[in-house]
């Protein structure tokens, strides 16, 4: 489980899939049973004490009323695409359950920044931007030839790194069955490798929880 502070106040919470069902416990034994409520995101839980647990629908779950349905959707094997674009590199896969069953990386080089100025400069941006051209070209000819082949047996595609690049592959016209299973959630990585691609299938199952603590007595 990982967690990190949320904009606006309260904190993410990553949890596995399996483990959903123990985290709903613990949140009712530290604040009190909370009551559910569908929202569009997933499920609300309010407690007693005015703390509050998002619980956001991971991508290719159905969407669901209560707790037990959410935690059995959540932990039922889903095959997803993944798409993860960073710069030169690129790396597509196909995850059924928490095994990742189809995988292609592939890198291309990418001059970095200069601080160089004049026609040199410029010169310089049009070789970088043709090079990032041509390697976001390679990523959706890989994503041709490795997802659009699963597009009817995905529930969903999850990207991840940088999201223009993935925008920018996806925006093919060939990918447009890909597109359309698009999820909202963007996987945060690095330049993808092989073990990052690995990694990437428990984060994009993985339920994302937003938790906010009561506010103290004399804030109220």
């Amino acid at each position: 489980m990982s967690s990190r502070p949320a904009a606006g106040g309260g904190r993410w919470v990553e949890v596995d899939p399996t483990r959903v069902a123990r985290w709903v416990e613990g949140f009712a034994e530290r604040h009190g049973p909370p009551t559910t409520t569908v929202e569009g995101y997933g499920l609300l839980l309010s407690a007693p004490d005015g703390a509050t647990a998002e619980l956001h629908t991971p991508p290719g779950a159905p969407a669901t009323a209560d707790v037990p349905g959410f935690v059995a959707a959540a932990g039922a094997p889903r095959r997803l695409g993944l798409l993860l674009a960073r710069k030169g590199a690129v790396a597509v896969g196909v995850a059924e359950g928490p095994d990742l069953v189809v995988s292609k990386v592939d890198t291309r080089y990418v001059q970095g920044r200069t601080a160089a100025g004049g026609w040199s400069q410029q010169r310089f941006a049009r070789r970088r931007d043709n090079q990032a051209k041509a390697a976001l070209g390679d990523a959706a000819e890989l994503a041709v030839r490795l997802l659009l082949p699963e597009a009817e047996r995905l529930t969903a595609v999850v990207g991840g790194g940088d999201r223009r690049a993935v925008d920018t592959v996806l925006a093919d016209r060939r990918l447009a069955p890909l597109a359309a299973l698009r999820a909202e959630r963007l996987l945060d990585v690095p330049e993808p490798r092989h073990a990052v691609l690995v990694g990437a299938v428990a984060a994009a199952r993985a339920v994302r929880i937003l938790v906010r603590d009561p506010a103290p007595d004399g804030a109220r």
